[in-house]
């Protein structure tokens, strides 16, 4: 599948092994599309975190 390079920026992100483990452990449990979609979606609920408990 094409990025669509109006609407999204690819990046290149290292994460810790213990992380990546735990994201990939989400990305299971909630039985999501792929390891991007947990990453996106786990930044989501931090943002939302953040703005609700500042």
């Amino acid at each position: 599948m094409a990025i669509d390079k109006d609407k999204n920026t690819q990046v290149l992100v290292t994460f810790p092994n213990e992380l990546l483990k735990e994201i990939e452990n989400y990305w299971h449990d909630k039985k999501l599309k792929n390891r991007n979609e947990a990453i996106r979606e786990l930044i989501k609920i931090g943002l939302v975190n953040k703005h609700d408990n500042p």
